[in-house]
């Protein structure tokens, strides 16, 4: 702050335009509350009172100087006037269609200020603003400038945007006059003609297909040649890979224009017509067919765009179920991973300007599912960043039939991205132009400084939510207005035929060729076709993962382990750590074991060694939520961050382990999406508590369990969920195992929960060879919390070596003697290693047999019938668990056993009661629980 030279208080000459609204701003915050300002400014208010100017102020201009003999108090006035109507034009601005929200003007009239037109025509332009055009010569032309930028058919909110440097760019785009290009005639007609292909097809459904949900784009049609225009400025710019996530409304529009997708193949689904030998024979559009299907609204789509100006482009259209928007962090993954390169070790190299996604969201949703703000979240953590992400909420002023009254408590719906200190535009619908120009911005921003961007696009929704419903019985202000509202195609044409740009004849001409393309298609659909009543899934899901060899030789594990404990020289890790880990290299001497940490650290190791890039993400997954991993090192003296597994020798792919927010929801979804997109990539999604992932249970139910079946859509996806009754209370026992075998069928995913480290290393092994592979599924692992250290569950590393997963594991110490076995004793995970710890200290146990189910599901039959059928003279088979018998694995093995058993054979549950809570509080009461169990199976009932 310049300091006052003549001891007559502050002089602040030299201040202007921009810089001078700034210091009144500040004075203002002051005014509200002093600890709001710097130190040194609120110093400097308190000596000096408020901001004052010399009489004759001097305003340097480019070409000369000017003598401004205006009261300091008028100045003072006009740039708090200029500031009002940056900050809230917006309240002023005609962005609604229907002309349903009266305008607030109160803070940019001049009045309000003691202003009068005389005034400000006696301030030069420039003190209001340096970026507007040199042709405006007096403050009150500059104002009257500024009015029209700030509250025309785009309206913007930027207050919120903190850096200094991103509000000069985008304040100099407004004000320069750069923000409105002017259109070629040839792009207005474009412009035109996809208007009226998008109305166009439309119509044609709702008279074609009557009565059928289309959930129409209609009242923001110029949402596609948005899409177009951010599209063709994000490829011009480089981008090869563009991802879209969006929910239903005018999805069939996008999939038609933006994406290609035929109109025989749309309508082919309206007709229940086979559709497949419509997909272009040139490959250009690639679509993914499950095996039970989805409804129309929800199908996605990939289009390679044709090479131009030596660049490809890939279009995606993310698969969206009607949990609206959840997809958002789904395509955030697809993002990433195309940015991603993973074929070198270390973390993969990020290119952000590689691909972009576009978010189209709801009005009503997107203040309304907490799932946005998670996302919105991930937006720039080094870990899910994707360079700024394009949002658009498509803005039809009423959710299904709630008005905005009722969905939300802020005055927009994209008040909740001001946190994210993204610029909002907020944009009249029914006005191309200004839709196109909106679009250009928010691709020159994201590419200049790889941020989030808002475009809020107001218009209106012509119809219900969907074409069933009749809007009037519950909204019939809104729908009057709707009814004697004409199109933004027919808007358009008018404009261009005032403006001589098109004929009549032109637009009649127009219309008659869209609409013959429409009966064209139409015509090349076959007739409806009987389906079958029992969709099956392809043999190769159904078969299951085959056997296969996953050991890794023992001087390799050997050598990877030395290295794993090599560091940097001068790196300082904390004592107490380094001498745990240094302990590592006594697994690979005479009787050494390989506990679950380092099994896994090998595993992953061995796995890029591969040419398999490893992603691991989770709340606390570096270090481990149980202080097993330690896969990222800090040096203790500098806080810098190493990982070993970022220099082995033999790496051949990128390994990148990141802490993730604490968020299950968005952190799954983009895991998901990551794994969807780099299919060769193993993506590990780590719970902090396995039960904490029922805040993500959407993502496992609409996505991951079943978007192989819906959709095609292939995924290898790990999820790793620690479980286990520690005495530690409800929230932090069970990884809610029931729910995984609830969902699963058809091979769908893997359900397990491991008893050994040698188990854990191969099946994440196995779960790497099989990701390129048609029988890929996701893995679901309940992993262990006290168990990782316990002795039993630690592996020779022969078991590395030379072995390979089971999906059983058989006890032999107990029962050797076949036929004096007469109980059988099922269970899996760490009940098993708590009973094996209790025989230990019986003697007489040759009547029991004990066999850890590891893999749930797919259910083990053929393997347990044959332990069955070798021990002659069982008389019951007793499941054991820890979870409470309406919960765990109970339920859903029952009849599986009762199938593969011999009818003179009982078969018990043994285990806690049914409870409404998964575990009890008290870690005394869990004790007395825990032991009475082990007791119950080890006694002859």
């Amino acid at each position: 702050m310049r300091k006052p030279s003549d001891g007559q208080g502050p002089v602040w000459q030299g201040f202007h335009g921009p810089n001078l609204g700034y210091v009144i701003e500040m004075y203002e915050a002051y005014l509200e509350n002093p600890d709001s300002v710097d130190e040194e400014i609120k110093a400097y208010f308190a000596e000096n009172g408020p901001p004052t100017l010399e009489k004759s102020e001097i305003a340097h201009s480019q070409t000369n100087v000017i003598q401004v003999s205006t009261p300091i108090e008028k100045i003072l006035a006009a740039a708090n006037l200029a500031d009002k109507v940056r900050g809230y034009g917006h309240l002023a601005a005609d962005i609604y269609p229907l002309k349903n929200q009266e305008p607030d003007k109160e803070l940019i009239e001049m009045d309000y200020y003691g202003l009068t037109k005389q005034d400000l025509e006696e301030i030069p332009a420039h003190f209001i603003s340096t970026d507007i055009p040199h042709h405006l010569k007096n403050g009150y032309e500059a104002i009257e400038y500024l009015k029209k930028v700030y509250t025309g058919k785009i309206a913007f909110e930027i207050r919120h945007v903190n850096n200094n440097q991103e509000k000069m760019w985008i304040r100099n785009k407004i004000e320069s006059g750069s923000l409105l290009p002017s259109l070629t005639a040839d792009k207005k007609k474009k412009l035109l003609q996809r208007l009226t292909e998008v109305e166009e097809f439309e119509k044609f459904i709702h008279k074609t297909f009557v009565g059928q949900k289309r959930f129409s784009i209609e009242g923001l049609d110029t949402l596609v040649p948005l899409i177009d225009e951010i599209i063709l400025e994000t490829v011009e710019n480089g981008a090869s890979t563009i991802n879209i996530g969006m929910a239903h409304r005018g999805r069939l529009n996008v999939l038609a224009h933006n994406l290609g997708k035929p109109y025989e193949m749309i309508f082919a689904e309206f007709q229940h017509a086979p559709n497949k030998e419509l997909v272009p024979s040139e490959g250009s559009i690639g679509i993914n067919f499950g095996w039970t299907g989805d409804v129309k609204y929800h199908l996605g789509l990939n289009r390679e765009l044709p090479e131009k100006n030596q660049r490809k482009a890939r279009i995606t259209l993310a698969n969206n179920p009607s949990h609206l928007e959840f997809v958002g962090a789904v395509v955030e993954g697809f993002t990433r991973a195309a940015q991603d390169d993973r074929t070198d070790k270390g973390y993969p190299k990020e290119d952000l300007s590689s691909a972009l996604a576009i978010l189209v969201h709801g009005d009503a949703a997107f203040p309304g599912q907490g799932i946005v703000a998670e996302t919105l979240n991930l937006s720039r953590l080094k870990g899910y960043r994707t360079g700024g992400t394009i949002h658009v909420i498509a803005n039809n002023l009423i959710g299904f039939t709630t008005e905005r009254m009722d969905s939300r408590s802020t005055r927009y719906s994209s008040d909740l991205a001001k946190g994210y200190e993204m610029p909002i535009l907020h944009v009249n619908a029914d006005d191309p132009e200004a839709v196109l120009a909106a679009a250009q911005f928010a691709c020159e921003y994201r590419e200049t400084f790889k941020k989030d961007v808002l475009i809020d696009l107001v218009g209106y929704r012509r119809f219900g939510h969907n074409e069933m419903d009749e809007p009037m019985t519950t909204n019939p202000l809104m729908y009057q207005l709707i009814q004697k509202h004409p199109t933004v195609k027919e808007l358009y044409a008018q404009k261009l035929l005032q403006e001589n740009i098109l004929s009549q004849g032109e637009l009649e001409q127009l219309e008659r060729e869209v609409l013959t393309r429409l009966q064209e298609a139409y015509a090349k659909v076959p007739e409806k076709e009987e389906k079958e009543g029992d969709p099956k899934p392809p043999e190769t899901v159904e078969k299951g993962i085959s056997k296969m060899k996953t050991g890794v030789p023992l001087e390799k594990l050997k050598k990877m382990n030395e290295e794993l404990l090599q560091w940097p020289e001068g790196f300082q890790v904390f004592s107490k750590l380094s001498r745990i880990l240094k302990r590592r290299l006594d697994a690979f001497k005479d009787n050494g074991k390989v506990d679950w940490g380092l099994a896994e650290t090998l595993a992953f190791a061995s796995i890029i060694a591969d040419g398999t890039p490893v992603r691991l993400s989770g709340q606390d997954s570096e270090r481990g939520t149980f202080a097993h991993r330690n896969i990222v090192l800090y040096d203790q003296n500098t806080g810098e961050k190493f990982s070993p597994l970022h220099r082995l020798s033999d790496a051949k792919a990128s390994f990148s382990v990141y802490n993730s927010p604490l968020s299950e929801g968005s952190v799954l979804g983009f895991e998901y999406g990551y794994n969807v997109f780099a299919p060769e990539t193993l993506v590990l999604w780590e719970a902090q508590f396995g039960d904490f992932s029922n805040a993500a249970q959407v993502i496992f139910d609409q996505f991951i369990s079943s978007g192989r079946a819906k959709w095609g859509e292939k995924s290898g996806l790990v999820i790793l969920l620690p479980h286990g009754y520690e005495g530690q209370g409800p929230e932090h026992s069970s990884a809610r195992m029931e729910r995984f075998l609830t969902l699963a069928a058809e091979n769908n995913w893997t359900v397990a929960n491991l008893t050994s480290a040698a188990q854990y290393f191969h099946i994440l092994r196995r779960q790497a060879a099989i990701l390129n592979k048609e029988e890929v599924r996701p893995l679901v692992i309940m992993t262990p919390k006290s168990l990782l250290r316990n002795p039993r569950v630690a592996s020779h590393p022969s078991a590395l070596s030379e072995g390979e997963f089971h999906s059983i594991i058989e006890h032999k110490a107990i029962g050797q003697e076949a036929d004096k076995v007469e109980r059988v004793v099922l269970g899996t995970g760490k009940m098993v290693i708590n009973l094996l710890e209790q025989l230990d200290t019986v003697e007489n146990t040759e009547w029991l047999h004990v066999v850890s189910v590891e893999e749930i599901y797919p259910f083990p039959m053929e393997s347990l019938k044959m332990v069955l059928d070798s021990l002659p003279n069982v008389k019951e088979i007793v499941w054991v668990q820890e979870e409470p018998k309406n919960m765990g694995a109970w339920t859903f093995v029952e009849p599986r056993i009762k199938e593969i058993a011999a009818s003179d054979i009982e078969v018990r549950y043994v285990g806690r009661r049914r409870r409404s809570s998964p575990a009890e509080g008290d870690p005394d009461v869990h004790k007395m629980e825990q032991a009475c169990i082990i007791d119950k199976v080890i006694t002859r009932f």
